[in-house]
């Protein structure tokens, strides 16, 4: 009902080019005594595959969830049958995708490669009587480009950005920063001529260590003959999976399970879906303040590189310094399971917060195609 209520005020009557919709309901993780909290146990997650092309292009979603799932309760010896509920996040697959959910059983995935994102489904022929539903189905890339021009960020901070992605999750995968998280997964590849052969997928796929500045600043628009946004700073079209086992830490304190992360506040909210990119911008202030927490207070986060035009902008007017921003590179580099991501940051940023060796905070984010923006904060409690 809680999150009814949330969604219900973005529906509100109003202006097509109002501001952001903050209204925000207090996070239940925040309510009760410390054995109340929503804690993070443990988390994993495959590699990130090129769509099309890549180590994942024949492997279907319940493959990959299935290797996560197993991964994550085999890690903390966990019996399947100590699971209260399954929540799976996905964004192409057909029929919402509660066929590949119930086969793989377990946290979130996507396959990009077996699903087009230029087909929406079906849609009422209402649609077009509506600004704000119309502007719904704008092509992910126009979003890009309306946030930029509305919010003057130039192709030269696009691709600043865009290296430096490139450049840190070259620098951590290299360093081997990756290895605790992703799970290898064993999976068959077909080539053109129909052969098949075994393969084992354990390394991110689009991970550009060669990049340069120059480079980048060759590449064509992608979107619109005139505008900034190219395949280079934009987030990669991808496959893959991430699950994140989570609990009331009373019930994980009694099952004698270690706890990796404590959710402190989460939120959605609302922004024009014309320019869905700019959500972490409001999503970010709205979950920090059930925290009780300030952008200062925060070691890490990471927030989703969808498209370097809008995480350059939501960077900005937070006032966030950039070395606290996706230390070991985002989407850019990393790719953008659709489903897959928002789990994907929460192993990510808490293997880094680890890896510290001391009681940090963290935020993960993202922006949300049609209009909203969602964000959480945890605390990794130290080793």
């Amino acid at each position: 009902m809680l999150r009814l209520k949330v969604i219900s005020g973005h529906l509100s009557p109003g202006s097509p080019r109002a501001g952001p919709d903050l209204r925000a309901a207090r996070c239940a993780a925040a309510a009760g005594g410390p054995g109340d909290d929503v804690v993070v146990v443990h988390g994993r997650r495959t590699a990130i595959g090129r769509a099309k092309r890549g180590g994942f292009k024949d492997t279907t979603p319940d493959e990959l969830l299935s290797a996560v799932m197993t991964a994550v309760l085999a890690d903390v010896a966990l019996s399947p049958d100590k699971l209260g509920d399954v929540c799976v996040g996905n964004v192409l697959q057909p029929g919402a995708g509660a066929l590949m959910a119930r086969v793989a059983h377990f946290l979130r995935v996507e396959s990009m490669s077996l699903q087009a994102m230029s087909n929406p489904g079906d849609l009422s022929p209402r649609l077009t009587e509506n600004l704000k539903a119309r502007d719904c189905i704008i092509p992910m890339g126009i979003t890009s480009e309306n946030v930029a021009e509305r919010f003057g960020v130039s192709r030269q901070q696009q691709d600043a950005f865009a290296l430096s992605s490139q450049q840190k999750a070259a620098r951590a995968q290299s360093l081997g920063l990756f290895e605790r998280e992703i799970t290898p997964v064993s999976t068959k590849v077909v080539d053109g001529d129909g052969r098949e052969r075994r393969v084992t997928i354990s390394r991110d796929e689009g991970v550009r260590a060669e990049t340069t500045l120059e480079g980048l600043s060759k590449l064509r628009p992608a979107f619109k003959p005139d505008g900034t946004t190219t395949a280079g700073n934009s987030s990669q079209v991808s496959d893959g999976a991430a699950a994140v086992l989570v609990g009331r830490r009373s019930a994980v304190e009694a099952l004698g399970l270690p706890v990796l992360g404590v959710l402190r506040g989460s939120a959605v909210v609302g922004v024009p879906p014309d320019v869905m990119g700019i959500g972490p911008a409001f999503a970010i202030p709205a979950a920090l303040k059930q925290a009780g927490l300030t952008v200062d207070e925060i070691d890490v986060f990471e927030i989703n590189e969808a498209f370097a035009s809008q995480a350059v902008y939501c960077v900005e007017k937070l006032g966030i310094p950039m070395e606290k921003v996706n230390p070991c590179g985002g989407a850019i580099a990393l790719g953008h399971p659709l489903g897959c991501t928002g789990a994907r940051q929460v192993v990510t940023l808490l293997n880094e917060l680890r890896r510290r060796g001391r009681r940090g905070y963290g935020v993960v984010s993202m922006c949300i195609g049609t209009g909203m923006g969602a964000a959480a904060v945890f605390e990794y409690p130290g080793p």
